[in-house]
């Protein structure tokens, strides 16, 4: 199994940057890729950036030139820099990981809130 936990979400204003990371352990040997979700109230929960272990990125096309998402090697950490937030940014936060077995990995427990 694999375990991740996020942090760096908080509350800031319209314009300003948040960084989040996910760090995953546990049989990190199998991932292959790590994404990002995030939930607004009332709203259905969607994609916001993915990376995969060969480095190759995307991110959705809402959050497109504002968001970026980074890999830290070695670390089987995941960030996502956040910047020129909007208040409809607010959200919750999600990190999920994709293993070869076909096997999903959400942080159900640790989940960050952004607030702009």
């Amino acid at each position: 199994q694999v375990q991740l936990v996020e942090s760096g979400g908080g509350m800031v204003q319209a314009g300003d940057s948040l960084r989040l990371s996910c760090v995953a352990s546990g049989r990190t040997f199998q991932l292959h890729v790590m994404s990002w979700f995030r939930q607004a109230p009332g709203k259905e929960r969607e994609f916001v950036a993915r990376i995969w272990w060969s480095d190759t990125s995307t991110v959705a096309d809402s959050v497109k030139g504002r968001f970026c998402i980074s890999r830290y090697v070695g670390k089987d950490t995941v960030h996502l820099l956040m910047n020129f937030l909007k208040p409809e940014d607010t959200d919750v936060c999600y990190c999920a990981a994709n293993v070869y077995d076909g096997n999903e990995y959400w942080d159900q427990e640790n989940q960050e809130t952004v607030s702009s």
